[in-house]
This record gives C-alpha cells, structure tokens and sequence, in this order.
C-alpha cells in the first residue's frame, strides 16, 4: 500500500492549498484518515481526522480555515485549506488506517505519505 500526498506549495498570506492523498495497493477497506504537520523544529501535530463514516475532527486552532474530506471511491483524501497564515508553514503527512488482504488473512495497517510542503509567505 503506497499513500501519495500531493498538492503543496508556495501561497501567500490568505490563500488557499487543496492537499489531496490518495491511496494505491491491494485495499480492502481504508477505515480513518487523517492529516498531520510538522514545522522546522516542532513536533508533528494533528491537523485533522474523518472516519469512514465521515465523522471528521479538527485541531482546536484550525477549525473553521481547514476542511477534510474523503472520496472512498477514489481511495483519496482531500484538506481543503483556506485563509492560509505564515504560522501554517509545515510538511502536511496523510495518514490512514488501512485493511489489506496478506497471504494469511486480512491486516488493518497504519500507512503514511511522504510529505508534502506548504510555504505561507506573508
């Protein structure tokens, strides 16, 4: 199972980014999704969760600017982020919890995407 996050990038202060991450390999069930960042120096922190039933979650300082979504048919998750501040500067990571069919059963993982960088310039 690959996770490839896309969609990052140089924005000024007050715009928008459309992350999106989709999932590839032998899937059986993608459960919970998530997005997390990590700035220079700061430990990675959750930006977002929605479970496969599309109940989402938000950090606290983010609700409001940020939107998670899913597209279960696609295998892809989407972070819509809106009124982008300087301080939102980071790698942004999907994450996902994913049910695969292995050699002697099916397995529930925990996959992540390599990173995708989002610079807010003021």
């Amino acid at each position: 199972v690959q996770l490839q996050a896309s969609g990052g990038g140089l924005v000024q202060a007050g715009g928008s980014l459309r992350l999106s991450c989709a999932a590839s390999g032998s899937i059986v069930r993608i459960n919970a999704v998530g997005w997390y960042r990590q700035a220079p120096g700061q430990q990675r922190e959750l930006v977002a969760t929605i479970t496969s039933s599309g109940s989402t979650n938000y950090a606290d300082s983010l609700k409001g600017r940020f939107t998670i979504s899913r597209d279960n048919a696609k295998n892809t998750m989407y972070l819509q982020m809106n009124s982008l501040k300087p301080e939102d500067t980071a790698v942004y990571y999907c994450n996902a919890q994913i049910t695969t069919d292995q050699l002697f059963g099916r397995r529930t993982g925990d996959y992540w995407g390599q990173g995708t960088q989002v610079t807010v310039s003021s």
